[in-house]
C-alpha cells in the first residue's frame, strides 16, 4: 500500500503522534461496538435462519472484531519512546499488526472456502433460509458501509496504513455482505445453492485481501523503499535548501507510517567543515518538517564550481594533506 493512496482527499497538515494515537483509539472503538453487535446478530440470525452466508458474514465479522483489539494494541505500543533496544522508536509495531490483520484475514477466508467447498459437495443438504436472513444481511451492509467511511476519513486525516488497513478491512465485510444478500435472495426465489455460493464468494473476497495486506506488510519489514513521488519530494527539498549544490544516493527505508531516509548532500569544497556541518542541519530540518520522515542521516561531500581553477583549491587541500597534486618525495 503506498502512502500516497492516504492522501486523496487529506490535509496537508501533519499530526503528531498523540493526535494520530488519540484519532486511531476513537475509531477503532467505534468499530469495535460496531462489529461486536453484529457479529451476535449475524451469527444468531444466520443459525436460527439456516444460512451459511449469514453465517459466514458473522465470522468474518467476528475477525474484525479481533483486528481491532490487535489494531488497539498495535497503536498503544507504537506510541512507546525510543529505547536503547529500539533508537529509532517503536512505529513498526503498526506495520506487525498490519501482517497480523492480513494473516488472520487469510485464515479466515481460507476457512470460509472450505467450508463452503464443502456444503456444494452436497447440495441435498442446502436448507432454504428464513426471510430474517435477508433483513439482517441488509442492515450488516448499511451499518458496515457506514463503518467505513468513517474510518477510513479519519485514517487519511492522520494518515495512519495502519487505519486504513483497518477500515478496508471493515469494507470487506460490506461487499462481503452485499454478495450475502445476494445469496439469500436466490435460495429465497428458489435456488438454496446460492447461499453456499454466495459463502464461497465471501471467503475468496476476504483470502485475497487478507493476503495483500500480509504480503505488503512484509516487505516493509524487509526495509521496502518508499515510492518514487515521494522520493523526488524529499529529494526537491534538500536541493532548494540554501548552500546544498546536489544530492544523490538518497535511500528510504518504511518505519510503520514514517520513514528513515539516508542522503549524500553535495556543498561547496573550499567551505569549512562546520559552514558544511550548519548545512546539513538546515536540510534535515527542513525534511522533517515538510515530509513524514523519522529521521534523516545525511552525509556531506565536497563539490567544485566547474569554472573554479583547480590552482586555487589545492593550496587548501594540501594544508590538510590530502592533495592529489603534492608532490612525490624524492630518494
Amino acid at each position: 500500500m503506498k502512502f500516497t493512496d492516504l492522501a486523496d482527499d487529506s490535509e496537508d497538515t501533519e499530526h503528531t503522534p498523540a493526535e494520530r494515537s488519540a484519532a486511531a483509539s476513537r475509531s477503532t472503538w467505534v468499530s469495535v461496538g460496531v462489529n461486536l453487535v453484529l457479529t451476535i446478530c449475524q451469527i444468531t440470525a444466520g443459525v436460527l435462519a439456516k444460512s451459511q452466508g449469514l453465517i459466514a458474514d458473522g465470522i468474518h465479522t467476528l475477525s474484525d472484531l479481533v483486528a481491532d483489539f490487535v489494531v488497539l494494541f498495535a497503536n498503544h505500543h507504537s506510541q512507546k519512546d525510543a529505547d536503547i533496544d529500539h533508537p529509532y522508536g517503536h512505529q513498526r509495531f503498526e506495520t506487525a499488526a498490519s501482517l497480523v490483520l492480513g494473516s488472520l484475514l487469510l485464515a479466515v477466508g481460507l476457512g470460509m472456502l472450505w467450508s463452503a467447498a464443502r456444503k456444494l459437495e452436497a447440495p441435498e443438504t442446502i436448507a432454504t433460509v428464513h426471510v430474517m436472513a435477508l433483513w439482517v444481511a441488509g442492515g450488516a451492509l448499511a451499518a458496515k458501509e457506514l463503518l467505513f467511511r468513517y474510518m477510513l476519513g479519519v485514517a487519511k486525516r492522520v494518515k495512519s496504513g495502519m487505519l486504513v488497513a483497518n477500515a478496508w478491512h471493515a469494507r470487506s465485510d460490506a461487499a462481503s455482505s452485499l454478495v450475502v444478500g445476494v445469496g439469500i435472495i436466490g435460495n429465497l426465489a428458489g435456488y438454496p445453492i446460492l447461499d453456499p455460493v454466495a459463502a464461497l464468494i465471501v471467503g475468496f473476497m476476504v483470502s485475497k485481501m487478507g493476503w495483500s495486506f500480509a504480503w505488503d506488510a512484509l516487505h516493509d519489514l524487509m526495509d521496502r523503499a518508499v515510492d518514487e513521488e515521494e522520493v523526488a519530494a524529499i529529494r526537491q527539498t534538500l536541493v532548494q535548501t540554501p548552500g546544498v549544490s546536489g544530492v544523490h544516493d538518497v535511500r528510504t527505508r518504511k518505519m510503520g507510517d514514517m520513514v528513515v531516509v539516508d542522503a549524500h548532500i553535495e556543498v561547496d569544497a573550499t567551505l569549512s567543515v562546520e559552514a558544511g556541518h550548519d548545512i546539513a542541519v538546515v536540510a534535515r530540518q527542513r525534511v522533517l518538517q515538510r515530509h513524514r520522515v523519522l529521521n534523516l542521516m545525511t552525509h556531506v561531500d565536497p563539490w567544485r564550481r566547474p569554472d573554479l581553477d583547480h590552482a586555487r583549491v589545492a593550496p587548501l587541500l594540501n594544508t590538510h594533506g590530502t592533495s592529489e597534486t603534492q608532490p612525490t618525495p624524492q630518494p
